[in-house]
């Protein structure tokens, strides 16, 4: 895949293994064209790019992410620390995002397709169980990515989320469902 151009949080932000915007609920960062992207709608998900696909949720058996960056906050607290010292000495070189495989098993098969980690360092463990759930209630249809969307009109967040106000986000989705 491409990189993706830096994403801003007037464009969407970071909550679990999701970026969240008005116009969609993607798993990761979305990547730019032609690259492949996973986009959850309330219908299902829909792959884009060379081969695009879509199903409904009902169709699934499954829809995983794995190789799924995450740190404990010991390890991300480090790495912060480190790639704020290396800005200020300005040997900081961006590095790319974490390519992550969302997994997604329908009747026809198993597709997998890759999707760039959003997360600036890695995921909370937690973030990404919560996450996880959240993902299995979309395939068992007690929830849809609509919830997100409607949370993105509603409430348009400026800056980054912290790694707790993003579990409370996902905790919320999750209740509601």
């Amino acid at each position: 895949m491409e990189p993706n151009p830096p994403l801003r949080s007037d464009d969407g932000i970071t909550v679990g293994l999701f970026w969240v915007s008005a116009d969609g609920v993607y798993v990761g960062a979305p990547a730019t064209a032609p690259a492949p992207r996973v986009v959850l709608e309330t219908s299902g998900p829909r792959v884009t790019g060379p081969h695009g696909r879509e199903w409904a949720w009902s169709d699934l058996a499954g829809l995983e992410v794995t190789e799924v960056p995450v740190r404990s906050t010991v390890q991300r607290w480090t790495t912060h620390a480190v790639s704020f010292v290396a800005a200020a000495l300005d040997a900081w070189v961006p590095s790319s995002p974490t390519e992550m495989t969302v997994s997604i098993t329908a009747p026809d098969g198993t597709i997998l397709t890759p999707a760039y980690s959003s997360a600036a360092v890695a995921y909370s463990g937690r973030e990404v169980d919560l996450s996880r759930r959240l993902i299995s209630r979309f395939v068992q249809g007690t929830a849809t990515p609509t919830v997100m969307t409607e949370w993105w009109v509603r409430t348009r967040p400026a800056g980054i989320l912290r790694s707790r106000e993003r579990e409370a986000l996902l905790e919320l989705w999750l209740a509601s469902a």
